[in-house]
This record gives C-alpha cells, structure tokens and sequence, in this order.
C-alpha cells in the first residue's frame, strides 16, 4: 500500500526551496533600492523623495486598485515560485 502525501506535506517539504527563491527575490530588491540611492559619507543611503512617495504609495495601495503595469510586476515576481511548486505537486501526482 503507498500512501500518498498530503498536500501540506508537499508544502512543508518545499519551504527551504521557496524561502531560497525569496531571499534571491529580496536580495534584488535590496540591490535595486541601493542603486537608486545616494551613499552618504557615513555610510546611510539616502532614497530620492520620489521613490520613497512611489513605494509609500504602492505599499498603501491593494492589488486590485494597482495599476496594471504594477500588478504585472507583481506576477512576474510570483512566477518565480511557480515552477518549484507544479514540480513538487507533479512529483506528489497530486
């Protein structure tokens, strides 16, 4: 008798593969934010007050309400986890 796993387990075995994808996902963030700014002599990092209202507003803004190019940005960030997630589940026949 095989017993096939869970959907949760499939998840769980996957956290160390998905938090790997979004530490490489926040790490290109950090890299893209650090680009923006301005490196100050002691070492702080000023951000362009555009940006800053730029991402305050994002932040404060649902999804739905977003616009499409920002909810577009938000799918392509998503689509990284994807294929970890169809492999796993096509592995589990789930």
């Amino acid at each position: 008798m095989t017993v096939e796993p869970t959907i949760d387990a499939v998840l769980n075995g996957l956290v160390e593969e998905l938090a790997a994808v979004e530490h490489e996902r926040w790490a290109h963030w950090q890299r893209y934010m650090h680009s923006k700014g301005v490196r100050q002599n002691d070492g702080a990092l000023t951000i362009p007050a555009e940006l800053v209202e730029r991402w305050d507003r994002q932040a404060a803004t649902s999804y739905d309400a977003l616009g499409d190019r920002e909810r577009e940005s938000d799918r392509e960030q998503v689509a990284r986890y994807l294929p970890i997630i169809a492999a796993a589940l096509k592995k589990a026949q789930l």
